[in-house]
C-alpha cells in the first residue's frame, strides 16, 4: 500500500522474490525536501519526522528512507535467519536497485556477506563494500543467524558504471582530529571516497571518537553543495547522542539512539554530543565529491 501523510511516502511491508526464490520484507519511506525557513517553525515531532531514521535495523528485513535532498537513500539489511535481496523499491521505476545508483555498504553487526552478481565479498564488522551502477543482484546474507550481519547503506544516483570494491580500514584515507581537553578526540576514515574507489558522487566513511570524547564535528560547517546522512552506532541502550542541526543561527537538536539516522540538509550544521563515545558512518552526495568543501562556522557564532 502507499499511505501518504505530512509530506513523506512509505511503501510498507512489499515481499518481494527473486532468483533462488528468496524472499525480502521491503520497506521504503519518501521523505520530500524541507525548506530552511520552514523548519524554523518545526516542533520537537515535526523535527524528528522530518529527520530522524529511527528503524533502520530490523530482523529479516531491508528498511530505507528515500530523501528529495539530493535523492540520497539511506537504509539497513538484517538477514537474520535467511539471506535478503535488495530490489528496487516502487519510486525508483528502475527493473533493478543499482540500474541508474551506486551504493555504498557497512557492516555494523557480525560478520555477514554481500553476493553482487555471482561474485560474494565477506565483511566483517566496519568493512565496507562499494558496489557500481549496473550490478543487477546485490544480496546480504549471515554466517551466523544467532549473531546476524547489521548492513547499513546509502546510495547515490550514478551516471557511469564503476565496478565493484571491498574495503576496510587499512585502505581508508585516515584523520586524526580533536583532542581529549576538546572533548572531540577521533579518528575519520574516509573509506568509500575518490581517493579509494571510483565512485561518481557518493562519500561515505567511519568517524570513531575516543574514549572520554563526546563532541563530533566541531567546528560546525554546512557545505551547500552536498547534503549529508549520519548513522550513529557503537551507543549503549543507558546512553544517547543529542545531534545538533539547522542554519548556524537558527539551531535545533535531535536525541538519537544506537543504529539510527538522521539527514542533514545542505542547509543543515551536522554535529552531535553524546553521553559516551560513539562511532557513527557519514554520507554524502551533491554537486561535488571535494571532502573539503566545508563551509566553517566559528563555534562562538552558533545560536
Amino acid at each position: 500500500p502507499l499511505l501518504c501523510r505530512r509530506g513523506w511516502h512509505s511503501f510498507a511491508g512489499r515481499p518481494t522474490s527473486h532468483k533462488n526464490n528468496i524472499m525480502a520484507k521491503i520497506n521504503c519511506t519518501v521523505r520530500q525536501a524541507s525548506s530552511n525557513v520552514d523548519a524554523k517553525n518545526y516542533d520537537t515531532q515535526r523535527i524528528r519526522q522530518e529527520y530522524l531514521v529511527e528503524n533502520v535495523m530490523v530482523p529479516d528485513e531491508i528498511n530505507m528512507v528515500y530523501s528529495m535532498f539530493d535523492r540520497i537513500i539511506a537504509g539497513g539489511a538484517v538477514p537474520a535467519t535467511e539471506p535478503l535481496m535488495l530490489e528496487a523499491p516502487e519510486i525508483l521505476r528502475a527493473e533493478y536497485f543499482t540500474q541508474r545508483r551506486e551504493l555504498g555498504i557497512f557492516n555494523v553487526g557480525g560478520a555477514g556477506s554481500v553476493i553482487v552478481g555471482d561474485e560474494e565479498y565477506h565483511l566483517d564488522y566496519k568493512e565496507a563494500l562499494y558496489v557500481g551502477r549496473g550490478n543487477r543482484h546485490v544480496t546480504f546474507k549471515s554466517d551466523d543467524p544467532a549473531a546476524p550481519a547489521h548492513f547499513y547503506f546509502c546510495s547515490a544516483t550514478a551516471h557511469k558504471e564503476t565496478g565493484v570494491k571491498k574495503v576496510s580500514k587499512k585502505d581508508a584515507v585516515v584523520m586524526h582530529c580533536g583532542s581529549l581537553e576538546e572533548a572531540n578526540e577521533r579518528t575519520i576514515n574516509r573509506l568509500l571516497v575518490k581517493e579509494v574507489v571510483p565512485c561518481c558522487q557518493l562519500q561515505m566513511g567511519m568517524t570513531e571518537l575516543a574514549p572520554g570524547s563526546t563532541w563530533n564535528t566541531m567546528p560546525a560547517h554546512t557545505h551547500n553543495r552536498r547534503m549529508e546522512v549520519y548513522f550513529y552506532f557503537e551507543v549503549p541502550q543507558k546512553d544517547a547522542v543529542c545531534h545538533f542541526m539547522g542554519e548556524p543561527q537558527e539551531t535545533r537538536h535531535i536525541w538519537m539512539h544506537n543504529e539510527q539516522a538522521v539527514i542533514s540538509p545542505q542547509w543543515s550544521i551536522h554535529s552531535a554530543c553524546a553521553t559516551r563515545n560513539y562511532t557513527f558512518i557519514w554520507g554524502m552526495c551533491g554537486e561535488n565529491d571535494d571532502y573539503n568543501d566545508m563551509d566553517w562556522v566559528a563555534t562562538p557564532d552558533l545560536r
